[in-house]
């Protein structure tokens, strides 16, 4: 997940440093900070309050899910890319990156992944695949195990189906609610100021690219704390390890790791092995010297594995 080093401390940092803030690799790239004009957006059939859509391309349909606090141009490359193959539906998700937010201090995860069922069916996209990064990936292992009869296949990127499990093994969501409860309350107590020296301090974790760092701050800033409080209470607090053993959606999970300052690969290996072993046939894939924005850090190896995942 993208999100913890900016509001927790100590041990959890510390836990979530190790397991997903890695080094940059050649070749990353920027986001780009505002999105474009939409070629064509969905709202024109679905509307909802909790989340819009646009639509690029053609052909079979690919579900692209952005993370805690971030703008669907997190994916604008990927989707620029795929294109002239697939039909893009890039998500984003109401109170981040500047999407208005009206629903108060209520919750989040759940009631947003209701729209996008809701979105796969009254727009018919048949089986789509979901690709989804940090809590854009839980959300999309919670649609697979909700709706197996609407997803198609799912690709979590440096994602865990618990992300409480950074504290270690022995933790449940029980008793993660205490931390959860002060990283909401963290969110919503910091002042203008003093929230975006956090950013800031925070993205140099995620990337070494100034260009994404900056974007990642903006999308901060523009999101309402309201809204970044409930989800972060909400994630820290969903456990989706009881589902997977059960589940029948194809599951690949791409993960980062690094040997100069990040999760050394073997110890990356370890937590992605352990968190998804109850999932027979789970595809774990490690991209090597990245930071947790994989797609922005290793573009050209992120761009294959998708190949990959869409061909498979």
């Amino acid at each position: 997940m993208m999100f913890m080093s900016r509001y927790g401390g100590g041990r959890l940092l510390r836990a979530f440093a190790i397991a997903s803030a890695v080094a940059l690799g050649a070749g990353a790239i920027a986001f780009a900070v505002r999105a474009e004009p939409a070629r064509a957006v969905s709202q024109a059939v679905f509307a909802s309050d909790r989340l819009s859509v646009e639509v690029v391309g053609a052909g079979p349909d690919v579900i692209l899910i952005p993370g805690f606090a971030s703008s669907r141009e997190v994916w604008r490359t990927e989707a620029e890319r795929l294109k002239s193959t697939h039909r893009v539906h890039l998500v984003q998700l109401a109170g981040f990156a500047g999407e208005p937010w009206v629903h108060g201090d209520g919750p989040f995860v759940q009631p947003m992944a209701d729209e996008l069922a809701r979105y796969v069916r009254e727009v018919g996209l048949e089986r789509p695949a979901v690709i989804g990064h940090s809590m854009g990936g839980m959300t999309a292992v919670l649609l697979a195990q909700q709706h197996p009869d609407l997803i198609g296949r799912v690709m979590s990127v440096d994602s865990l189906p618990f992300f409480s499990a950074l504290f270690g093994p022995q933790v449940t969501a029980e008793t993660a609610r205490p931390f959860a409860d002060q990283a909401a309350a963290g969110i919503l107590a910091a002042d203008e100021a003093g929230f975006h020296a956090g950013q800031e301090r925070s993205a140099v974790g995620y990337s070494r690219t100034p260009a994404t760092r900056a974007a990642m701050v903006e999308w901060s800033m523009a999101s309402d704390r309201r809204a970044m409080a409930s989800a972060i209470r909400e994630v820290m607090t969903t456990d989706l390890r009881p589902g997977l053993a059960a589940m029948t959606t194809p599951l690949w999970a791409v993960y980062a790791a690094d040997a100069d300052g990040g999760a050394p690969p073997a110890m990356a290996d370890a937590l992605w092995t352990r968190e998804y072993a109850a999932l027979p046939g789970a595809r774990l894939i490690r991209i090597d010297e990245s930071r947790h924005f994989i797609m922005a850090d290793q573009p050209a190896r992120f761009a294959a594995v998708v190949d990959q995942f869409l061909a498979d």
